[in-house]
Parts: C-alpha cells; structure tokens; sequence
C-alpha cells in the first residue's frame, strides 16, 4: 500500500469516529485542601466537542487520498 493510501484510510476512519463519538470527555481529579492526613478534592469532568465540519473535512480528504493513491 502507498503512503497516500494509508493516511486516507486513517482519515476516513478518524472522519467516522467524530461523526459517531461527537466528543471526548475526560476526568480530572484536583486537590482542595491537603492538610496532613486530612485531603479535600473533587473531580471534574470536561468534553471536548469534536466538530461535524472537521469531519466532513476529514472524511472527504480521506476518500480524496484513498483514490489518488489508487490511481497512482
């Protein structure tokens, strides 16, 4: 396989992801107070929104590499 057929391939597949996942969310824990034995804290949950623009982007220019490295 080419170079240029391998990254439309991966594209392609990052291009579907987005459209399924929409986002990723992640978990940070922090500390509040940390006196001796005694710790305070709280998680936080974050998302971050993957954009159906940026997948499209992805998933045409992935179909766009796949046939180029096919034609070549």
């Amino acid at each position: 396989m080419k170079p240029a057929t391998i990254i439309g391939i991966v594209l392609i597949l990052l291009g579907i992801v987005g459209f399924a996942v929409g986002g990723v969310s992640f978990t940070h824990e922090k500390k509040d107070v940390d006196i001796g034995p005694v710790q305070i804290g709280h998680k936080e949950t974050k998302t971050m929104p993957i954009s159906p623009i940026l997948s499209t982007v992805a998933l045409v220019a992935g179909v766009g590499l796949v046939v180029v490295g096919s034609r070549s």
